[in-house]
């Protein structure tokens, strides 16, 4: 199985590939917000890049890490 190459910046392809990432782990996006007690929302805001502050770039690493993206 491959891994997905990390994008280098946040857009709709980064929130694409992270989603299939957990999806080849057998999860979803979703069901790690839910576990992670993160709103969904904020999540893709993070990965799309309309929430681009500290707080937002963190979220973003800590999902690429948890989908096996970097």
């Amino acid at each position: 199985m491959q891994r997905p190459k990390k994008p280098s910046s946040p857009g709709l392809d980064l929130y694409n590939q992270v989603r299939a990432a957990f999806i080849l782990q057998g999860t979803t996006l979703n069901a790690w917000c839910l576990s992670n007690g993160i709103m969904r929302q904020n999540a893709q805001q993070a990965l799309t890049g309309s929430w681009n502050g500290p707080k937002g770039r963190e979220l973003r690493e800590k999902m690429l890490k948890a989908a096996n993206m970097q």
